[in-house]
């Protein structure tokens, strides 16, 4: 028999009965009203869990991730990434200013274009511009930049090997600098300076120097030979430059959260008369000059961007620990957890379920290091055999195989899921209907090999990104892998005693039986 669905009315009153309890005792049944021929009850079943190392996570992100980091509990993980660059085609260059007409005494009268002539590069920089880190803000680190010799893949897996695009033995170091997160040079007056309309003009950025003449001949004059090469960003990555890979070579105790990376070209161009365009000259005659900076090139969302993360050997012993679990970003742990599905069916089959509570507390963490990881702020729970496509496809959670909540930091400690009576019922009324299908032929232990995550669930730190409707409640809009530093241990466990789990989690059910 299949769990039954509870009616509108009684979901109501359950929804009341549970929204406001964060704790793990009553689900609130003592405030269901009798009714002739129904009795409700609590029923609780344990649930087993275990720490399982994430290894490689979707990252489809335009946030790049870099340094290093080293914690005493998970020991260290190194950050990198690679990105191409984009151009969007249009005029990217002024032409070299030329007079078009002239008075009769040979003065121009008319001209065009800006550039003080063909190899007018002053300089250029590549700037990566970032606004948040994590870790030691005046931490002495040094960022070097190599040029990919292969395109990148749309591989947006954690375990992307970056030398497979780029040659190590030949490798070609496009620029190397030098930095802290906090650029203590900087003065406050920069810093805190804002436009007319009170929006901040500095951002925290570091400018690496690249060669001038290298990119003034493979850009500035590349675009004049072949602006089809400039037209769009398959285009400029075949023909130009085909990507950039960004990594910490020195110094440990910060990550850089990169927000873009900008090819900035510095040229030499003419002050023009703004009705005629001629060239205007300085009392001593000589040409007006100016030096102008531009952003040409840029990271953006729409091409390709890869992040690479390693961790120690450290986290694979931490995840081995039998007595409580981890969740841990980035691609670190996620907490796995065996539902009673069996156990529910055998019990409750002729009953209605109505809620089902899970809840993860996790320790009180307490740290003596100066730069402490934090607990993840938001979770999510999902069908472990759902997950990949769940972050490959962009979904977002459903409330049926997925479903997340915020961590109750104040209160409780705690992560708890309200009510996933939805996912108990489809796990169970899965397999029941392979069994019906099955008939005679059902062979329980075949199936249970051919679906080894039938009953599997896994609890992984999510990033959520919201709308921001004004008139509305937030909605979620985008949800992707936490890869922000952070972790919390979790009461659970896979330790056994006496034949029993030693620290099982506790899945409460709210179920309803109606009388004859």
């Amino acid at each position: 028999m299949k769990l039954k669905h509870i009616g509108a009315l009684l979901i109501a009153t359950l929804a009341t009965a549970t929204a406001c309890d964060d704790n793990t005792g009553s689900l609130g049944m003592s405030m269901l009203p009798d009714s002739d021929g129904l009795s409700a009850h609590v029923s609780t079943f344990n649930v087993k869990t275990e720490s399982i190392l994430a290894g490689a996570v979707f990252a489809k992100t335009s946030t790049g991730y870099v340094g290093k980091f080293t914690d005493p509990d998970f020991g260290s993980y190194e950050a990198s990434f690679l990105t191409e660059l984009n151009s969007t085609g249009g005029e990217l260059f002024p032409e070299v200013y030329h007079a078009t007409e002239w008075d009769d005494e040979g003065n121009p009268t008319k001209g065009e274009g800006l550039l003080y002539k063909k190899d007018s590069l002053v300089a250029a920089q590549l700037y990566i511009y970032y606004n948040n880190w994590f870790g030691d803000s005046l931490n002495a680190c040094r960022m070097s930049v190599y040029e990919l010799d292969k395109p990148l893949e749309k591989n947006y897996y954690t375990d992307i090997n970056p030398e497979e695009f780029y040659d190590t033995s030949n490798a070609k170091l496009l620029g190397r600098k030098a930095y802290s997160a906090y650029d203590t040079s900087v003065s406050d007056s920069v810093r805190n300076a804002t436009d007319s309309n009170g929006n901040p003009t500095y951002s925290p950025h570091i400018a690496i120097d690249l060669d001038r003449e290298e990119f003034e001949q493979r850009i500035l004059f590349t675009y004049r030979e072949h602006p089809e090469y400039f037209s769009n960003p398959e285009a400029f990555r075949d023909n130009v430059l085909k990507g950039m890979y960004f990594k910490n070579d020195l110094g440990d105790g910060t990550v850089l959260y990169v927000d873009q990376v900008a090819l900035v070209f510095q040229l030499c161009l003419h002050y023009t008369d703004d009705e005629t365009g001629v060239a205007l000259k300085k009392a001593d005659g000589t040409d007006s000059l100016y030096t102008s900076s531009s952003i040409l090139f840029a990271s953006t969302k729409e091409i390709i961007q890869a992040n690479h993360f390693v961790n120690s050997q450290l986290l694979k012993e931490r995840s081995e620990e039998p007595d409580w679990t981890y969740i841990k970003s980035p691609a670190g742990i996620f907490t796995q957890a065996t539902m009673p599905y069996d156990d529910i069916y055998q019990q409750l089959t002729n009953d209605t379920l109505n809620a089902v509570r899970l809840t993860f507390t996790n320790y009180k963490q307490e740290s003596t290091y100066d730069y402490s990881m934090s607990a993840p702020d938001q979770v999510l729970l999902i069908r472990k055999k759902d997950m990949r496509d769940f972050f490959e496809n962009n979904e977002l959670p459903d409330n049926i195989t997925s479903f997340t909540v915020t961590h109750n930091s104040v209160n409780t400690n705690q992560y708890t899921f309200q009510n996933i009576a939805r996912l108990v019922t489809t796990c169970i009324n899965e397999k029941q209907a392979a069994r019906e299908a099955a008939g005679d032929a059902w062979n329980e232990t075949k199936w249970m090999e051919e679906n080894p995550d039938w009953d599997k669930v896994l609890l992984v730190p999510v990033s959520v990104e919201y709308d921001d409707n004004y008139y509305s409640s937030p909605t979620i809009i985008r949800m992707q892998h936490d890869l922000r530093p952070g972790f919390a241990k979790l009461k659970g466990g896979p330790a056994m005693e006496n034949g029993e789990l030693k620290n099982p989690l506790q899945l409460e059910v709210i179920s309803t039986t109606f009388h004859d």
